[in-house]
Protein backbone atom coordinates (compact mmCIF):
# COMPACT_ATOMS: atom_id res chain seq x y z
CA UNK A 1 0.00 0.00 0.00
CA UNK A 2 1.09 3.57 -0.73
CA UNK A 3 -0.31 6.43 1.34
CA UNK A 4 -0.59 10.19 1.01
CA UNK A 5 -0.09 12.49 3.95
CA UNK A 6 -2.89 14.94 4.63
CA UNK A 7 -0.67 17.79 3.41
CA UNK A 8 0.18 15.96 0.16
CA UNK A 9 -3.49 15.23 -0.52
CA UNK A 10 -4.39 18.88 0.06
CA UNK A 11 -1.58 20.15 -2.21
CA UNK A 12 -2.50 17.63 -4.91
CA UNK A 13 -6.15 18.70 -4.85
CA UNK A 14 -5.09 22.34 -5.21
CA UNK A 15 -2.74 21.44 -8.08
CA UNK A 16 -5.42 19.42 -9.86
CA UNK A 17 -7.99 22.21 -9.55
CA UNK A 18 -5.44 24.79 -10.73
CA UNK A 19 -4.64 22.69 -13.82
CA UNK A 20 -8.26 21.78 -14.52
CA UNK A 21 -7.51 18.08 -13.94
CA UNK A 22 -9.91 17.29 -11.10
CA UNK A 23 -10.60 13.80 -12.51
CA UNK A 24 -6.90 12.89 -12.83
CA UNK A 25 -4.97 10.50 -10.60
CA UNK A 26 -1.43 10.79 -9.32
CA UNK A 27 0.73 8.18 -11.06
CA UNK A 28 3.85 7.18 -9.12
CA UNK A 29 6.53 4.92 -10.57
CA UNK A 30 10.09 3.67 -10.17
CA UNK A 31 12.54 3.72 -13.06
CA UNK A 32 16.18 2.77 -13.47
CA UNK A 33 18.56 5.71 -13.24
CA UNK A 34 19.77 8.33 -10.86
CA UNK A 35 22.95 8.22 -8.86
CA UNK A 36 21.68 5.50 -6.51
CA UNK A 37 20.34 3.20 -9.22
CA UNK A 38 16.58 3.77 -9.10
CA UNK A 39 14.56 6.95 -9.31
CA UNK A 40 10.99 8.03 -8.60
CA UNK A 41 8.59 9.58 -11.04
CA UNK A 42 5.26 11.30 -10.43
CA UNK A 43 2.74 12.84 -12.80
CA UNK A 44 -0.94 13.63 -13.04
CA UNK A 45 -2.51 10.97 -15.25
CA UNK A 46 -5.76 11.50 -17.19
CA UNK A 47 -5.75 8.00 -18.70
CA UNK A 48 -7.66 4.98 -17.41
CA UNK A 49 -5.61 2.65 -15.20
CA UNK A 50 -3.43 0.05 -16.92
CA UNK A 51 -4.25 -3.64 -16.31
CA UNK A 52 -1.38 -4.12 -13.82
CA UNK A 53 -1.97 -0.84 -11.92
CA UNK A 54 -2.82 -0.88 -8.26
CA UNK A 55 -5.25 1.87 -7.31
CA UNK A 56 -5.24 3.55 -3.93
CA UNK A 57 -7.55 6.37 -2.90
CA UNK A 58 -7.07 8.67 0.03
CA UNK A 59 -8.78 11.94 0.94
CA UNK A 60 -10.44 12.01 -2.50
CA UNK A 61 -7.17 11.63 -4.43
CA UNK A 62 -6.50 8.53 -6.54
CA UNK A 63 -2.99 7.12 -6.65
CA UNK A 64 -1.93 4.74 -9.46
CA UNK A 65 1.18 2.57 -9.30
CA UNK A 66 2.19 -0.34 -11.51
CA UNK A 67 2.82 -3.67 -9.79
CA UNK A 68 6.57 -3.67 -10.52
CA UNK A 69 7.05 -0.22 -8.95
CA UNK A 70 4.89 -1.22 -6.00
CA UNK A 71 7.39 -4.00 -5.24
CA UNK A 72 10.04 -1.32 -4.62
CA UNK A 73 7.70 1.08 -2.83
CA UNK A 74 5.39 -1.06 -0.66
CA UNK A 75 4.65 0.83 2.56
CA UNK A 76 5.85 4.20 1.20
CA UNK A 77 4.16 7.50 1.74
CA UNK A 78 3.99 10.60 -0.43
CA UNK A 79 4.40 13.84 1.51
CA UNK A 80 4.60 17.52 0.63
CA UNK A 81 7.53 19.32 2.22
CA UNK A 82 8.78 22.89 2.26
CA UNK A 83 12.51 23.52 2.25
CA UNK A 84 14.94 26.29 1.29
CA UNK A 85 14.43 25.51 -2.41
CA UNK A 86 10.63 25.72 -2.14
CA UNK A 87 7.92 23.13 -1.72
CA UNK A 88 7.59 19.77 -3.41
CA UNK A 89 6.41 16.21 -3.14
CA UNK A 90 8.70 13.70 -1.47
CA UNK A 91 8.46 9.94 -1.16
CA UNK A 92 9.31 8.35 2.18
CA UNK A 93 10.27 4.78 1.29
CA UNK A 94 10.96 2.28 4.10
CA UNK A 95 12.50 -0.11 1.53
CA UNK A 96 15.28 2.27 0.49
CA UNK A 97 18.62 1.16 1.91
CA UNK A 98 20.37 4.27 0.61
CA UNK A 99 19.38 7.38 -1.27
CA UNK A 100 20.83 10.39 -2.97
CA UNK A 101 20.96 13.64 -1.06
CA UNK A 102 18.31 15.16 -3.31
CA UNK A 103 15.87 12.36 -2.39
CA UNK A 104 14.92 11.48 -5.98
CA UNK A 105 17.19 8.48 -6.33
CA UNK A 106 17.43 5.39 -4.13
CA UNK A 107 18.59 1.80 -3.81
CA UNK A 108 16.88 -1.16 -2.16
CA UNK A 109 18.28 -4.35 -0.69
CA UNK A 110 18.80 -6.81 -3.52
CA UNK A 111 17.86 -4.33 -6.24
CA UNK A 112 21.04 -5.19 -8.10
CA UNK A 113 21.87 -1.55 -8.68
CA UNK A 114 25.45 -0.52 -9.10
CA UNK A 115 27.21 1.71 -6.66
CA UNK A 116 26.25 4.73 -8.74
CA UNK A 117 28.46 7.71 -8.37
CA UNK A 118 26.81 9.29 -5.40
CA UNK A 119 25.69 12.87 -5.42
CA UNK A 120 29.19 14.08 -4.69
CA UNK A 121 30.43 12.88 -8.05
CA UNK A 122 27.80 14.59 -10.16
CA UNK A 123 25.82 16.85 -7.91
CA UNK A 124 22.12 16.39 -7.30
CA UNK A 125 21.22 18.83 -10.02
CA UNK A 126 22.98 16.80 -12.67
CA UNK A 127 23.16 13.26 -11.36
CA UNK A 128 20.07 12.47 -9.33
CA UNK A 129 16.56 11.73 -10.31
CA UNK A 130 17.16 11.36 -13.96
Amino acid sequence: MITLTERAASELKDLMVGQGKTESALRVWVAGGGCSGLSYGMALDDNPPEPDDKIFEQDGVKLLIDSLSLGYMEGSSVDYVDDVLGGGFKIENPNATSSCGCGNSFKTEGSGCGSGGGCGSGGCGSGCGG
